[in-house]
C-alpha cells in the first residue's frame, strides 16, 4: 500500500465526555470546584525537579468512569493476535481491523492490550507503544494521510465525546491499525488488541439532532513517519524544555508543523495530550489577527512514585462543557513541556488530537472568554504499572568496584549480552586510555523483526532492579546510540556506534532504553 510507509506512528487521544441518563445527569457527576489529584502514597521520594504527583484538577470524577452516552451501545472489537518476537519494537500496519457492522456516530473508545487469556500484561514486559487508528475512506485534517481519528500508548487514554457530538461512521469505512508493540524481554509472546467502541446507531431516537465531529490531529512534529525529538538534560532552562519553542530551528527553513489552519468554522469539544515519560504537559493555543489564546494544558498525572519518569500515569482532558470557537483562519498550535533537569528523554512524543464538531451548538470566544480551566484525568493507576524497579537486585554487579582490563576495539553486542562489561557476567570493565574509543556492534539487529538494542547512560552503580521507572538516562555524562538497527524508524539505521573521545577519565555505566534488563559499563584512564 502506498500510504503504508507515511502513517504517524505516534500515540495520543483526544478526550473528554458527557452522558447518563440525560445531559443534566451527565454533568452532575462532574464537581465545579477545582480539586487536587494526588497519586497513592510515595514509596520514595520524587525525584525528578517537577515531580507531577499532583496537578489542578475540575473534578475527581476520571474519564473512564463517566456513564455511557444516552442511546449508546458497547461493542467490544479485537484484533489479532499479535505474535511478539523477543525483543520486538518495530512498527507495523495491519488492514481489515474488526469494525462496527451497524452505521451511526461513535462517541467512546477505550483501548487495551490483552493476553490470550484476557489477562493484561504488565507495561515493563510488553506494552502497545503505540497504536493509531486509520480511516482510508476520509482524509486527515493535518497531513496528507488517511484520516487519523483514534490513537493510543501506554498511557491508555479514552475518547469520549460531548453531547450533542459525535464522529459519524459508515460500514464502508475501511479502517487500519497502525502499531508498534514494544517487547522488552527476550520472551516471545502472543497479544491482542481491544477496543470497545461506544456508538449511537444512526436510526436511534438519540441520533436525532446530532452534530458530526472529526478528529484534528495536532503534533509536534506532524506528518512524519516517527513523529519524535529529544528532550536531553540541560536543555531548555535545565529544568524544564518545551518543544517547540525552545528549540533551535527545529523545523529549519519549512513548514511549522505544530501549526494548523482552520479550514472552516466549527466548535473545539474535546482534547488531550500524549506525552512520554519525562512529560509534563502540552498545550493547545488558538490564534487570530495576532492575538493567541491558551485553549488547554493536557497535564501529566503521575502516580510513580518517583515522580514523572515512567507509564504511570494519566493525562487530563477536557471537561465535557468545554466548547471553544474557531473560525476559519484561525491557526491552531500545540506544544510539549518536558523535564530536563534529571534525565534525557529520547523518542519523545508531543500529540493533541483535537475533536472539532460543526457549528451549531454553545461556544466560548477564547479571545474574551478564559477557557483554559483544569480538566479531569482520563483513570486512575493502572495495577499493569505496578513494578517500578530502582530495588536492590543481586544479579546485576557494581562495575565501579571491578578492576579494569584492555577493551577490544569492538565489542559485539550477542544474545542481549554486551560480551565485554555486561553487568550480569563482567570480571573486569573494559577499558581505554583517554582520546581512544570503542565501537559497539549489535550483531542481534537482524534477527526476526529486529532486536535493536542502545547504549544510553545511566548514573552508577546502574545495578538496581527493573522495572518502568528505573534504569533511567541519567548518567552525569550524556550519550546515546540510538536503536542500533537497520529497520528505518524507529532505528538509528546502523548497527553500530562509537563512544565519544572526549571523555573524561571515569567508569561509565549504560543501559539499554529498549531493553532495560541489559545493562554495561566501559572505562576510560588516563
Amino acid at each position: 500500500m502506498k500510504w503504508a510507509g507515511l502513517i504517524t506512528a505516534a500515540a495520543v487521544i483526544a478526550a473528554a465526555c458527557s452522558s447518563g441518563g440525560d445531559e443534566s445527569s451527565s454533568n452532575a457527576a462532574v464537581t465545579d470546584a477545582v480539586a487536587a489529584a494526588t497519586a497513592p502514597e510515595a514509596t520514595a521520594a520524587p525525584t525528578t525537579l517537577v515531580p507531577q504527583t499532583t496537578v489542578a484538577v475540575s473534578t475527581t470524577t476520571t474519564l473512564v468512569e463517566l456513564p455511557t452516552r444516552p442511546g449508546a451501545i458497547t461493542l467490544h472489537l479485537e484484533t489479532g493476535p499479535f505474535d511478539i518476537e523477543p525483543g520486538q519494537n518495530n512498527i507495523e500496519n495491519k488492514g481489515a481491523i474488526p469494525q462496527p457492522e451497524i452505521d451511526g456516530f461513535i462517541v467512546g473508545i477505550r483501548p487495551n492490550l490483552v493476553y490470550d487469556d484476557g489477562s493484561i500484561p504488565g507495561v515493563d514486559v510488553v506494552h502497545l507503544h503505540h497504536g493509531v487508528w486509520l480511516n482510508l475512506g476520509a482524509p486527515d485534517a493535518t497531513a496528507a494521510l488517511p484520516q487519523r481519528f483514534f490513537a493510543s500508548g501506554e498511557e491508555k487514554t479514552a475518547m469520549l465525546l460531548p453531547a450533542p457530538y459525535g464522529y459519524p461512521y459508515s460500514t464502508t469505512d475501511h479502517w487500519v491499525l497502525n502499531y508498534m508493540l514494544h517487547n522488552l524481554t527476550p520472551e516471545a509472546t502472543q497479544v491482542w488488541v481491544t477496543y470497545d467502541i461506544d456508538i449511537i446507531p444512526a436510526d436511534a431516537p438519540e441520533a436525532v439532532g446530532m452534530l458530526r465531529a472529526r478528529p484534528i490531529w495536532m503534533d509536534v512534529q506532524n506528518g512524519k513517519g516517527y513523529p519524535v525529538f529529544d528532550a536531553v538534560r540541560g536543555m531548555g532552562d535545565g529544568v524544564t524544555y518545551t518543544y517547540p519553542d525552545q528549540a533551535t530551528a527545529p523545523y529549519g527553513n519549512g513548514p511549522q508543523l505544530n501549526e494548523w489552519v482552520a479550514d472552516a468554522d466549527g466548535t473545539l469539544i474535546a482534547t488531550a495530550g500524549h506525552l512520554h515519560p519525562g512529560g509534563l504537559h502540552t498545550d493547545l493555543y488558538v490564534e487570530r489577527d495576532g492575538q493567541k489564546a491558551h485553549a488547554f494544558r493536557s497535564e501529566a498525572m503521575y502516580y510513580e512514585p518517583a515522580g514523572a519518569v515512567s507509564w504511570d500515569v494519566s493525562m487530563t482532558a477536557t471537561m465535557p462543557d468545554w466548547q471553544v470557537s474557531v473560525r476559519q483562519g484561525d491557526t491552531l498550535s500545540t506544544t510539549a513541556t518536558y523535564d530536563s533537569g534529571l534525565a534525557s528523554w529520547y523518542e519523545s512524543m508531543g500529540i493533541m488530537v483535537v475533536w472539532m464538531g460543526e457549528t451549531g451548538g454553545d461556544a466560548d470566544d477564547p479571545f474574551t472568554t478564559a477557557v483554559d480551566t483544569p480538566g479531569m484525568l482520563t483513570h486512575g493507576h493502572l495495577a499493569e504499572n505496578d513494578n517500578h524497579g530502582g530495588d536492590l537486585d543481586n544479579r546485576y554487579l557494581d562495575l565501579t568496584a571491578l578492576p579494569s582490563a584492555p577493551a577490544s576495539a569492538t565489542i559485539p553486542i550477542q544474545d542481549w549480552v554486551y560480551t565485554e562489561g555486561d553487568m550480569n557476567y563482567a570480571v573486569s570493565v573494559p577499558t581505554v586510555k583517554a582520546g581512544e574509543s570503542i565501537t559497539y556492534e549489535n550483531l542481534d539487529a537482524n534477527i526476526g523483526k529486529g532486536q535493536w538494542h542502545t547504549i544510553t547512560a545511566c548514573a552508577a552503580p546502574c545495578n538496581r532492579s527493573t522495572g518502568i521507572a528505573y534504569p533511567l538516562a541519567d548518567g552525569p555524562v550524556i550519550f546515546d546510540s540510538g536503536e542500533l538497527g537497520l529497520g528505518g524508524p524507529p532505528t538509528a539505521d546502523r548497527t553500530s556506534w562509537t563512544i565519544p573521545t572526549d571523555l573524561p577519565p571515569g567508569t561509565y555505566t549504560y543501559f539499554c532504553r529498549i531493553h532495560p534488563i541489559m545493562r554495561g559499563a566501559f572505562r576510560v584512564e588516563e
